[in-house]
């Protein structure tokens, strides 16, 4: 007679969460970023995932310059902007003004 094993089940594997892409940066956000940016940073304005840049530096086709930084990627936020087509910071009137009444001596007061 063969003897019956009970088979026991394995629970199920539990299923793992799903990694977002980042989204992408609005434009006050980008203006305000330092001169470089770590990669992550940089694949966040771009709407790339973090892996998919260090991806794309092996390839040699990440859309800008990649400096290499005591072990660590960042990019120059200039060539970062000009990746993403945006060249030039745009000027607000208000900021001229304000401007031209502190080089005058006046003070604005609101």
């Amino acid at each position: 007679m063969t003897e019956l094993i009970p088979i026991r089940r394995l629970p199920a594997a539990p299923t793992r969460p799903q990694h977002r892409v980042p989204g992408t940066m609005t434009f006050p956000e980008l203006f305000k970023l330092p001169t470089s940016v770590p990669l992550s940073l940089a694949a966040k304005a771009l709407g790339v995932h973090v892996n998919t840049a260090y991806k794309l530096i092996r390839e040699g086709t990440f859309p800008c310059p990649v400096m290499r930084v005591g072990g660590r990627y960042r990019v120059a936020t200039r060539a970062l902007l000009i990746a993403l087509h945006i060249d030039e910071i745009p000027i607000h009137l208000e900021d001229v003004n304000n401007g031209a009444d502190f080089a005058g001596g006046r003070t604005n007061t609101k």
